[in-house]
């Protein structure tokens, strides 16, 4: 078996990282049943067991990672925030270094085509349901201090206090725009979508220009 490397597995709440190949996979199949799942049938309906039969494993295979539905919920979040950082990563390739301003719409526009495509994603995206034992780590610092490296990096700017201070208020007014947006309209209100944009272009202006 090949041995898999740590890093792809930084779920800090996994109670065991996996080590070979197999048990990587089976992994991913849980997560992949608790994404399908939430989707059917909603967090406060998810369980453990239901999770464990849809990925056709031993429910002591789900047991042997998570404690509980909110630890696994909480590595399904992990795992989306790490192909969001992924996929924003990829857009980035092709975007000059000093257009900011195209860097933000990818970052917009690769939330919005995981949360039309990716399963389970409208109900946990970057957060699990149930409140973070640690607020100091909670969602929205964990996406703000993504995005604030894959920026800095990307525009050649440090990724201090400053821009990680202004890119978590990006963050917080989008989650917030955004919960607004898909509240009635399930594809989201493209107007207030629009607003969004606009917001974060406005504030960053200051910024990054």
């Amino acid at each position: 078996m090949e041995p898999v490397p740590h890093a792809n597995h930084a779920n800090t709440n996994l109670r065991r990282a996996p080590v070979q190949q197999r048990s990587a996979e089976r992994l991913a199949r849980i997560l992949d049943a608790c994404a399908e799942l939430l989707d059917e049938t909603g967090y406060e309906q998810l369980s453990t067991r239901a999770v464990a039969v849809r990925a056709g494993v031993p429910i002591g295979s789900v047991y042997r990672f998570f404690s509980n539905k909110r630890a696994l919920a909480d590595a399904l979040a992990r795992r989306n925030l790490d192909s969001y950082a992924e996929r924003i990563t990829a857009r980035l390739v092709a975007i000059p270094a000093g257009d900011w301003r195209s860097a933000i719409d990818a970052v917009l526009d690769e939330y919005l085509a995981m949360k039309s495509s990716v399963p389970g994603f409208s109900l946990i995206d970057f957060g699990a349901p149930a409140p973070d034992d640690d607020p100091a780590d909670d969602a929205n610092r964990r996406v703000a201090g993504r995005l604030t490296e894959l920026l800095a990096g990307h525009l050649d700017r440090d990724a201090d206090e400053d821009l990680l201070r202004s890119i978590l208020v990006c963050v917080e007014a989008a989650d917030a725009l955004l919960q607004l947006a898909f509240r009635t309209d399930p594809s989201g209100d493209r107007a207030i979508v629009a607003e969004t944009r606009v917001l974060l272009q406005a504030y960053l202006a200051r910024v990054l220009d």
